[in-house]
């Protein structure tokens, strides 16, 4: 992927002037904290996350699409190469590397240091084995299968032991970003061998990497503990082994009781926080708030299923819902309306986009007068041929409590304009049975990613997160062409038009861009921060 911007820090100069806050300036993964000094190298740092889902076969980031699923093991799972503040791509287990003319064939020279945490040697051979997991359709990868490139990936040959040759049919620009990330990372051989049905259900004799850390002890929806690996000398930018004996993960979906742990010291970093609990803080703490890179979190409007099969329908349905209002009600002003399917961190952001759409009620009315939603019934809403205007939404549980007040503004929106919108939160296996087969007509979610090659994924006829089962060849193309595109100005242009198509198709409505807030109290020093906001432990330490 081309070079990207440093993520901005949000203004959250209201909520320190409200409680005294410490405000984190650090971008992408720069330092926060200070200096280690009178660290305790035997110290255990308990870092509270919401991971609810995580019990839910989640602990492989090779197979799970969600982000904390990557957040958490990170700790044992290392890249080729790390992606730095500016964008740039500085080595990690590989040395050094280079592309093909072509743009097809990417060659990596690895460290011949690296060992996995059960002794087995990191090589040509364990780059290979991992990426044809990842791409065998027997392990069912969704996300990182298409970050290796899915049907253009053409193989791994192993050079030499410390060569490697990743290998594409066709020129693929996103993949050394793909391969900075922790669903690129890689597991032991011996475990990929052995125990590889076990990875998504994880475990301290499962999960094993060449990471800082170990994964020592595992209770599912309560905690993970990961010790420090005291091998550890390949980390990016120098990085060795931890300052901090035991990193203890506290899964806790509610956000409160994250805010709770950390202000009452029980834990000294807590992530995946609302605004609303930072203005609880109290005044030793340190704020980190990451603006996320990829795609807002939006409302999916299935065409292929019920009322959405009209575009004037579609685009009546945007403009009924003041998102202004609502965004900033709920998230007192902290985090920014999306006008764009790409957040503006993203490159190839549209910011032309801005503005030109608006909460326009008298609009969305004579585009369902067109559509022939004249009629009302005895309640008020929309009805044609003796059908009310309705459309079915399914959330995946746990729902926030931002979320629900979101879903509540937008279903009161569409209720004065005629259309009724029921809502279904459901437990995943419940939510997949219905996505599986598309039987609704809107879901929700946002996806983090500093590549706008995401969108192939929500937008591309074979998709695998494509919600609003849209295919297009024209959209395709473009798609395509910013896959083999080199050039960042010309990928830019590839993916703004992207963004106008949706704009004036609206198979996906984006509301807000989200925020990874994360927190730490004052003895955390030398925590730093991926670009995605993910906070990583290679040089952080705990007063003693």
């Amino acid at each position: 992927m081309p070079s990207f911007p440093v993520r901005r820090l949000l203004p959250l100069a209201a909520l320190a002037a409200a409680s005294a806050l410490i405000l984190s300036a650090c971008a992408g993964p720069a330092t926060s904290g200070g200096t280690d000094a009178g660290a305790d190298p035997d110290a255990e740092l308990s870092w509270a996350i919401e991971g609810a889902n995580l019990s839910n076969g989640h602990m492989d980031p090779q197979t799970s699409q969600l982000d904390v699923s990557a957040m958490v093991q990170r700790q044992v799972l290392d890249s080729l190469v790390f992606q730095e503040a500016d964008g740039s791509f500085s080595p990690w287990l590989a040395k050094s590397w280079k592309v093909s003319d072509d743009g097809k064939a990417y060659t990596f020279e690895l460290r011949d240091d690296v060992t996995f945490t059960d002794g087995t040697p990191f090589d040509a051979a364990a780059v290979k084995a991992n990426f044809d997991r990842i791409i065998d359709p027997k392990t069912e990868s969704a996300s990182a299968a298409a970050m290796l490139g899915g049907e253009l990936y053409a193989g791994t040959e192993v050079v030499s032991d410390h060569t490697v040759e990743v290998d594409f049919t066709s020129p693929y620009a996103p993949f050394l970003q793909a391969a900075s990330t922790a669903q690129l990372g890689f597991w032991s051989p011996k475990v990929l061998k052995n125990s590889a049905a076990q990875l998504k259900a994880g475990g301290p004799d499962v999960n094993i990497g060449t990471g800082p850390f170990k994964l020592t002890e595992y209770t599912a929806d309560q905690e993970i503990v990961y010790t420090r690996n005291d091998d550890y000398a390949w980390g990016p930018d120098g990085a060795k082994a931890p300052k901090i004996k035991t990193l203890r993960v506290e899964i806790l979906p509610e956000a409160s009781v994250r805010a709770g742990v950390l202000s009452s010291g029980e834990a000294q970093v807590a992530s995946q926080l609302p605004p609303s609990t930072v203005k609880e803080l109290g005044k030793d703490i340190t704020v980190s708030a990451k603006e996320y890179p990829g795609l807002p979190y939006s409302l999916f409007l299935n065409e292929k299923h019920g009322v959405f099969a009209d575009q004037k329908v579609r685009q009546a349905f945007e403009l009924s819902i003041d998102v202004d209002a609502a965004v900033k009600q709920i998230f007192f002003g902290e985090f920014p309306r999306a006008w764009s399917i790409l957040g503006p961190t993203t490159p190839g952001y549209d910011k032309a986009l801005e503005g030109t759409w608006k909460f326009d009620p008298e609009k969305a009315g004579r585009l369902l007068d067109e559509a022939g939603w004249t009629a009302r019934d005895g309640e008020g809403y929309r009805t044609k041929d003796g059908k009310r205007l309705s459309a079915r939404w399914i959330a995946w549980t746990p729902v926030s409590d931002e979320h629900t007040a979101m879903a509540n503004a937008i279903q009161s929106d569409l209720k004065k304009a005629g259309f009724e919108v029921v809502r279904e939160t459901l437990e995943p296996a419940a939510y997949n049975e219905q996505y599986g087969p598309k039987t609704y007509d809107l879901t929700d979610w946002d996806y983090s990613g500093v590549d706008a090659d995401l969108l192939r994924n929500h937008l591309g006829t074979d998709g695998f997160q494509n919600a609003s089962q849209v295919s297009d060849p024209a959209v395709d193309k473009l798609l395509q062409d910013g896959l083999s595109t080199t050039d960042p100005a010309a990928r830019a242009k590839i993916y703004q038009q992207v963004q106008q198509w949706n704009a004036e198709h609206v198979a996906i409505v984006p509301l807000y861009v989200s925020s990874l807030i994360t927190a730490s109290d004052k003895g955390v020093k030398g925590l730093t921060y991926d670009l995605y906001g993910r906070p990583q432990f290679y040089t952080a330490s705990l007063a003693g």
